[in-house]
């Protein structure tokens, strides 16, 4: 996704090579050796993840320093070549990207471009910062971007994941998000709240900047939304069907 969008949106022409593979680096990173288990577990079960970096985005600096530990290694170190001051930099780019894809920072990380994308410029090191950063947020959430067909068994691990992580929170005493929760969330409504109010804002933010966007990651994305809208529809309808149902059921039984 990261490839495509450097593509799509001419990258190449606007950031330098540095940044291209800082971008590409931190994209390939981003989740390394993710647990399965995310910030808001580790906090509340008090895991030594959360434990070693104080509850601060404790899975992001772990991928973090997963990342910088595989690359210290002689036959992986792809920045052998780079001189000290340029790996510096370049390691506090990739680690500032890996740590903005904490969606406890979302709101924050979006307002801030949402303050420079009309008056955009390639020149300012902030402004080409904070779109580095909106980029990899955008990579790191962009199932719903992709055909249907490539997209919706993604959802379906990606709620398994929640549903492990749910049940193991019932069964710790630990508090539960409610989109986590199996008893109370469906396909439908997990993906369409997030498709709303988290994916189409941002991606429209960024399409400000980038207009050729829309056609093929912001359209698939409206598209997504409506197709998870019709499938409410009919799970709705099909629950009051079964109410009714029950309901004629229990009345029928009464009059016997």
């Amino acid at each position: 996704m990261m490839y495509g969008m450097i593509h799509l949106c001419n990258l190449q022409e606007r950031l330098t090579m540095t940044d291209m593979c800082i971008l590409m680096t931190a994209a390939a990173c981003h989740d390394l050796d993710h647990p399965g288990y995310n910030n808001t577990f580790q906090i509340n079960a008090r895991t030594e993840l959360a434990v070693r970096y104080n509850d601060i985005s404790p899975l992001e600096n772990h991928h973090c320093a997963v990342a910088f530990q595989i690359l210290s290694m002689p036959e992986c170190n792809i920045f052998a070549n780079v001189e000290p001051d340029s790996f510096k930099q370049i390691r506090q780019a990739i680690i500032t990207l890996i740590l903005a894809t904490d969606m406890a920072r979302h709101g924050e990380i979006l307002d801030s471009f949402k303050q420079k994308v009309d008056n955009f410029d390639f020149t300012n090191e902030e402004h080409v910062k904070c779109l580095k950063m909106v980029l990899i947020k955008c990579c790191d959430i962009s199932n719903e971007v992709r055909p249907t067909e490539v997209a919706e068994p993604w959802v379906d691990c990606l709620l398994e994941e929640y549903f492990m992580q749910s049940d193991r929170e019932k069964s710790e005493g630990l508090p539960v998000a409610p989109f986590m929760d199996r008893d109370k969330v469906t396909k439908p409504t997990a993906q369409i709240g997030f498709i709303k109010f988290v994916l189409i804002p941002m991606f429209e933010t960024v399409m400000k900047l980038f207009p050729q966007i829309e056609e093929i990651m912001v359209q698939p994305l409206r598209d997504s939304r409506d197709h998870y809208e019709e499938l409410k529809q009919i799970d709705d309808a099909m629950s009051e069907a079964q109410k009714k149902k029950t309901e004629s059921m229990s009345l029928g039984g009464k009059k016997k």
